[in-house]
């Protein structure tokens, strides 16, 4: 190929469960060898989820989420809470094929 020709190299990439996937091509030819590193993120499909806590003033309840790891890397997440009155860890750490339960609490301060 001249100088500004490209040459289209189709992929097909079905992954089967949320992770990261690494993969190496190699182009030779009789004067040119390339390598390419190619890395794909999967995450899985969003779910909405709704969760309802119900308590009386000045009392705390705690809903434990269920947060696994199928992936092939440990997960670290930092926490953003927003609302007043619920707290949480502000990091959580998810080993690989582990489920970690995340304690999210909610602590009202009036009725509300």
């Amino acid at each position: 190929l001249g100088g500004n020709e490209t040459v289209e190299f189709p992929i097909k990439f079905t992954p089967k469960y949320a992770g990261c996937y690494h993969c190496q091509i190699l182009l030779k030819s009789s004067c040119d060898i390339r390598v390419y590193e190619v890395e794909c993120v999967v995450n899985a499909e969003q779910a909405d989820a709704q969760l309802e806590f119900l308590t009386p003033a000045y009392q705390k309840v705690t809903q434990e989420i269920p947060i696994s790891n199928v992936s092939s890397e440990d997960w670290r997440f930092e926490a953003i809470l927003e609302g007043q009155c619920f707290h949480g860890p502000p990091v959580i750490n998810v080993p690989v094929g582990e489920t970690v339960q995340y304690p999210l609490t909610f602590k009202p301060v009036a009725e509300c």
